[in-house]
């Protein structure tokens, strides 16, 4: 006997890319629901550290030791970088643990394990969005000058997602084989926030040091969130360093990730 569907019974057809963006969405969403869901003060905890980390360095850099620059105000210099910062950093460290964590979930499933990354990276970026009312609050209140610069804001978010990701995608499963690294990673971080501009810009550094840190990626990616406050921040050769490298990354992390994934499966 012949079945009938009627129209109503009829699904939407699933393709890879839309099982996954949704499958990305779903898991996005329940780890923002699960690190608030307890929180009393709940998104005011996206913002407080880089808010305290903030006040401290402006009260080191201006009361304490008067720092003589340009770039002004400076609550505004730091907010530009700490706040991004805080989203590259929070992703990678999770990016250490994220086939450790969840590792039964994660034998249990089919979709792409490249998600269980790229989940991290989407989840801290939605928190860096949250917090840039403040920016705004403290740019307009400090009376800071915005220019068209602000219109490369979308760039550097975009830069640092390949950038982020690519590198979540080669720690991730290393990770699992050398428990060590997550702890590397850690130092690594630590030494990569002095040597980020973040307490300080690019205008600061002398022709030679500019060059050097050229070749961080995250330099370029900060002087585009300055540059609708600072425009002579704006450094396109610390751009174009910064996608190249971060491309780079991705790729370098895209393939690390597929030739791993397996073992990976197996150690945990």
């Amino acid at each position: 006997m012949e079945r009938v569907t009627s129209y109503g019974d009829e699904r939407p057809q699933w393709t890879p890319a839309s099982r996954y963006r949704h499958a990305l969405r779903l898991l996005t969403r329940r780890d923002l629901r699960v690190r608030y869901s307890t929180s009393v003060l709940g998104y005011f905890w996206s913002i407080l550290d880089p808010l305290l980390m903030s006040a401290i360095y402006w009260f080191v850099f201006t009361q304490v030791f008067h720092r003589n620059a340009d770039l002004e105000p400076y609550i505004v210099v730091l907010l530009t970088a700490l706040l991004p910062w805080m989203w590259f950093t929070g992703a990678i460290s999770d990016c250490t643990r994220a086939f450790l964590r969840e590792a039964k979930l994660i034998r249990s499933t089919k979709i792409p394990r490249s998600i269980w990354v790229n989940r991290l990276v989407l989840s801290k970026g939605i928190e860096f969005l949250a917090s840039l009312p403040v920016l705004a609050l403290f740019a307009i209140f400090s009376g800071a000058t915005v220019g068209p610069g602000l219109l490369l804001f979308p760039l550097a978010i975009v830069l640092q997602c390949v950038l982020t990701v690519g590198i979540g995608l080669i720690v991730a499963p290393l990770v699992v084989f050398f428990r060590d690294l997550e702890r590397a990673v850690k130092l690594i971080l630590r030494l990569a926030f002095y040597a980020s501009p973040i307490v300080y810009g690019i205008s600061d550094l002398s022709a030679n040091y500019r060059s050097i840190l050229s070749f961080n990626p995250l330099t370029g990616i900060f002087s585009l969130y300055r540059a609708g406050f600072f425009p002579e921040e704006l450094d396109w050769f610390a751009v174009g360093m910064s996608a190249l490298i971060s491309v780079a990354l991705l790729g370098i992390g895209v393939f690390v990730f597929s030739r791993l994934v397996r073992n990976v499966l197996k150690e945990i």
